[in-house]
């Protein structure tokens, strides 16, 4: 079972904002790598402090927290920020988190930005999009999807060596006169780009970074409840980047949905045409309808009028922050004929003045600015 949020940073549950700051920080200093070199289980206890704070600090995220506990974020639950329980890195968390720490390890040095311990940046692949296409059922129960991938990977045989323009530091300083005097500036070494290392042996195939590309399998985990456009983010499955000092890019999954046969969505709700005849209208009959789950079977009662809307609760779909499911709204049709037998035209002439075929309808019989009211309440 997960620790709870508020138990890793020492806070209560009516700790305000500048109270949850205050103990992720001291957290965050307690277990910081730089202070615990080597130490693997105060680096978990620091991503779990970072992640604990990426939730109790989001007024949104918080509240559902409150509400669910761990479970308003499972499954990829639209929450953690992406890294998933205890998935965060340490360049995620100093480049959101870096301010926190303040002067206590050198201010943006140190690993604070996104930087390693000696200075120069840790340089990061470029992500990967890609789009998946969903069915309903697929987005009702959620579904592992796995999708080859193109991606650079440093070439088997690459070796970097420190980059000599810079040192190894990722930065060159320049010297310029002013008339206020020598001032200092630093910049982006334009050798390596920022990561202190160059290429140093080429294996064959690989471009001049030493990356060469290949086609990786790649297992998504998609939660139930998604929606058209929804991006998810695989840690570490995007473009690698050159050198000893680097990380992987990410995966971005852009989420559609086709378009079903029968079955129209509205958020979490779905909505099925039934059409029935004039007879069938009269008498009632029973019929089986598509769910995201398969068929049921609904009862028409006699005297249904066209236009009545039945819902079946929690038959459309699940809400992605564990909220529920759904219904489905049935929108009754009742199909006029267009051509009728000469028989039948005498029975509906009969029929004109016969008080059962008058309209009459009830206090109950809505109307249909009522049914679109209900429709959507």
């Amino acid at each position: 079972m997960k620790q709870d949020y508020y138990e890793i940073l020492g806070v209560s549950k009516n700790a305000t904002p500048a109270e949850v700051k205050k103990g992720y920080r001291k957290m965050a200093i307690k277990y910081h790598p730089d202070k615990n070199p080597g130490d693997k289980t105060a680096e978990e206890n620091f991503k779990k402090a970072a992640e604990a704070y990426e939730i109790l600090s989001d007024d949104n995220k918080k509240a559902r927290y409150d509400q669910y506990g761990h479970a308003a974020f499972e499954n990829g639950g639209a929450g953690a920020g992406g890294f998933g329980g205890g998935g965060m890195n340490m360049d995620d968390i100093f480049s959101q988190f870096g301010d926190i720490f303040g002067g206590a390890f050198g201010g943006g040095g140190g690993f604070g930005g996104g930087r390693s311990s000696r200075g120069r940046a840790r340089v990061k692949g470029s992500n990967l999009r890609i789009r998946v296409k969903l069915t309903l059922e697929e987005i009702a129960n959620g579904v592992d999807k796995k999708v080859k991938v193109r991606r650079k990977i440093q070439a088997a045989g690459a070796t970097f060596k420190t980059c000599t323009s810079c040192n190894g530091q990722g930065q060159v300083m320049r010297v310029t006169n002013t008339i206020l005097g020598r001032m200092q500036t630093a910049s982006t070494c334009p050798t390596c780009q920022g990561a202190g290392e160059i290429l140093d042996k080429q294996p064959k195939g690989a471009d001049s970074s030493g990356l060469e590309v290949k086609e990786e399998t790649v297992s998504i985990k998609i939660p139930a409840g998604v929606t058209e456009g929804v991006q998810l983010k695989v840690n570490g499955k995007g473009n690698a980047a050159p050198g000893n000092n680097s990380m992987d890019g990410d995966l971005i999954v852009v989420i559609e949905e086709i378009k079903h046969d029968t079955l129209k969505r509205e958020g979490t709700n779905l909505h099925f045409d039934l059409y029935i005849n004039l007879s069938e209208a009269v008498l009632g009959i029973s019929r089986n309808i598509d769910t995201v789950s398969g068929k049921v079977k609904i009862k028409i009662e006699p005297g249904t009028q066209s236009g009545k809307i039945l819902r079946l609760r929690g038959k459309g779909l699940p809400s992605i922050d564990h909220y529920g499911n759904g219904d489905l709204l049935v929108h009754v049709n009742v199909w006029t004929p267009q051509s009728l037998s000469k028989e039948q035209k005498e029975f509906f002439e009969k029929m004109i003045k016969d008080e059962n075929f008058e309209p009459n309808p009830s206090k109950f019989d809505k109307s249909f600015f009522e049914k679109v009211k209900d429709m959507f309440s």
